[in-house]
């Protein structure tokens, strides 16, 4: 799919950071969207943004937990309403949330629950909802975001990261073995996982809002700070992303970071969870402040 003109694309976690970024440069790339999000206010503001590259552009818009498969098959009721289709082209699954919980925690159950099944969940009941629209179409494209904690299951030796890196791992392997179901039963449609390293989006501040309600002055200071002193952009992001679209890629990594940590995770697999492979990682200048 080598232009997105003309094509409808529905994006998950629309509001902000690579979501937002993704459906900006589908709408100036002329595509139709169909946007979700948790956040209201947010995926107003992303859907204003797009309809203002042309306003001839269809851009619909569903407040959608996507762990909630009712409300799923609601926006994919009032997608194909509003976008007068029996089709889309491309679905992003980029939706997401962050959690540090652990599994051994009891008191931590439902935190950690909640960011397993955004992350994963959603991903799984947005393409069982959404998947056969884009089967009916003459090409298609699925794009589910993973993460580098898709293939390193770490933020370093001393911190606990189960919950979101099981998640990111299961949308990896969902979307390697989709490669040979596509093949077999959809031929016409590919599928990519994307896997970004420390991208400056708000899913800290995200993530906070939806596991606690609120967040106090330390809690924003280390959110700004997140997103601010990322290494790659959510627009280089999803430039990455829609660049391996056009290309066909299956792999998308996203960041000098993401690249690194790959080439040595093939090198020290066995090596992977010690102290001794962050510190590599370190003095190689990527990560820092963000593992360890």
């Amino acid at each position: 799919m080598d232009s997105f003109e003309g094509k409808i694309a529905v994006v998950t976690g629309a509001g902000t950071g690579m979501g937002r970024e993704l459906a900006l440069q589908l709408a100036a790339a002329g595509a139709n969207l169909a946007l979700c999000d948790v956040n209201a206010e947010n995926l107003a503001s992303t859907a204003e943004r797009c309809r203002a590259h042309d306003p001839s552009l269809t851009v619909s818009t569903a407040e959608v937990d996507v762990t909630d498969e009712a409300a799923l098959e609601r926006f994919r009721d009032a997608t194909m309403a509003e976008h007068a289709t029996d089709h889309i082209h491309l679905l992003f699954n980029n939706a997401g949330i962050g959690g540090t919980a652990s599994f051994l925690d009891p008191e931590a159950r439902k935190t950690w629950e909640r960011t397993f099944d955004v992350c994963w969940q959603g991903v799984y009941l947005t393409s069982r909802v959404f998947l056969p629209l884009v089967v009916a179409a003459a090409e298609g494209h699925v794009i589910n975001t993973s993460s580098i904690n898709g293939i390193w299951a770490s933020l370093g030796p001393s911190r606990t990261h189960t919950a979101y890196s099981a998640a990111k791992f299961a949308v990896r392997g969902f979307t390697e073995a989709l490669i040979t179901d596509l093949r077999l039963n959809a031929p016409h449609v590919r599928c990519s996982v994307v896997m970004p390293g420390h991208i400056g989006t708000d899913i800290v501040t995200n993530s906070r809002q939806i596991l606690d309600g609120e967040l106090d002055a330390e809690a924003t200071e280390i959110a700004n700070a997140f997103r601010n002193e990322a290494p790659t952009t959510a627009a280089t992001a999803a430039t990455v992303i829609l660049d391996g679209v056009r290309e066909g890629r299956w792999r998308i990594l996203i960041g000098e970071d993401a690249a690194v940590l790959d080439g040595l995770l093939r090198d020290q697999p066995e090596n992977a969870y010690e102290q001794d492979f962050v510190d590599q990682l370190h003095a190689m200048g990527v990560l820092n402040g963000l593992v360890g």
